[in-house]
């Protein structure tokens, strides 16, 4: 049973993760007298930079080009680890009041556009009881990203249920796993691979990468060392 909120805005945003904020910032700087509100399906935001934990998460962009133009990065590492990239999310949507249009535990579950009345209308699952809720908007921006928060993506292998090790996916890392001193197999080479592979490597006994096709692999630093430089001369 749907109970009608009766709600109306002139903008939804679904997700409040980097690009909801983004889209909220630029929302409130060029279009100050219209309405809006963030869903949020989680309890926390952040997205992506809140749901992965596993070790070693970081950007695989540098941070000149994945932040905010409104609000450069100036930390030293340009390719920044999860926990740096949450604290920057985070601090955008306080400074700019984007943290009190969020409704947090508001998961969408259907919209459909109405030509007779030009308007969206929006059912969303509310609290912890998932109350089901109508609400409407003229706009609809979907800032919900590309993966399944539910489960990630895992094939079928055959023999997995007669493995006596452990299997993980790193999408839902599990905070009592201890990997220290034991043989490990990450299945696949993009970029969570990459940045788990080396962290897992520090205390493993031995960690091996399959990977279907070859790659490229090149090292490089952390850190820009020329946009550090340039940084002490020039403005954001």
């Amino acid at each position: 049973m749907i109970v009608e909120a009766q709600e109306h805005f002139d903008v939804l945003i679904v997700g409040a993760g980097l690009s909801g904020i983004g889209a909220s910032y630029h929302l409130q700087a060029n279009c100050p007298g219209r309405s809006y509100a963030i869903l949020e399906g989680r309890e926390r935001s952040g997205g992506t930079w809140d749901l992965f934990r596993y070790p070693g998460i970081r950007s695989d962009s540098d941070m000149y080009t994945l932040g905010y133009s409104f609000r450069p990065w100036t930390q030293a590492k340009a390719i920044a680890d999860g926990p740096s990239i949450l604290k920057y999310v985070r601090e955008t949507a306080t400074e700019n009041g984007i943290d009190r249009k969020i409704r947090f535990n508001h998961r969408v579950v259907r919209a459909s556009w109405s030509t007779p009345e030009a308007r969206w209308w929006v059912d969303v699952e509310r609290g912890p009881d998932r109350e089901l809720v109508r609400m409407s908007c003229n706009f609809l921006f979907m800032c919900s990203g590309y993966y399944n928060y539910t489960a990630g993506y895992t094939p079928e292998f055959t023999g997995t249920a007669d493995f006596t090790g452990r299997i993980v996916h790193p999408q839902h890392w599990p905070e009592d796993l201890d990997y220290k001193g034991k043989r490990v197999v990450v299945i696949g080479s993009g970029a969570t691979a990459m940045t788990l592979v080396p962290e897992m490597a520090k205390t493993a006994a031995h960690v091996t990468l399959l990977q279907r096709s070859p790659t490229y692999v090149i090292a490089r630093p952390a850190e820009d060392r020329l946009a550090n430089r340039l940084r002490r001369h020039l403005p954001a």
